[in-house]
């Protein structure tokens, strides 16, 4: 038997999201610090049309990518909001760890 090479995306892509749903649902969502993104030294932008952007996020000890927007960030950290189910989360990440698309 060969592999279904047509809808080879949309499996890996529900395969992606099952796994994301399972770690959202074991372990914590971690975030930077106040200290860590120096929140009382650099000031902060919010955006009113927030872009989009691939992050990485760790729940727990797992890292993982996810499609998110950046909803506000900083010089170093950036405040990213993105959904697993029916859940929308929030959390601080490093700004390296974003990639805009």
């Amino acid at each position: 038997m060969g592999t279904n090479r047509r809808y080879a995306a949309a499996i890996d892509r529900r395969m992606d999201n099952g796994i994301l749903q399972r770690l959202a649902t074991e372990s914590p969502l971690q975030s930077l610090t106040r200290a860590e993104r120096r929140a009382d030294e650099l000031p902060e932008t919010r955006d009113p049309k927030p872009r989009k952007c691939r992050a990485w996020v760790r729940f727990g000890p797992h890292p993982t990518q996810v499609d998110a927007v950046v909803v506000v960030w900083n010089d170093v950290a950036c405040g990213i909001q993105f959904t697993v189910g029916d859940r929308e989360l929030r959390c601080w990440v490093w700004a390296n760890a974003v990639t805009p698309l």
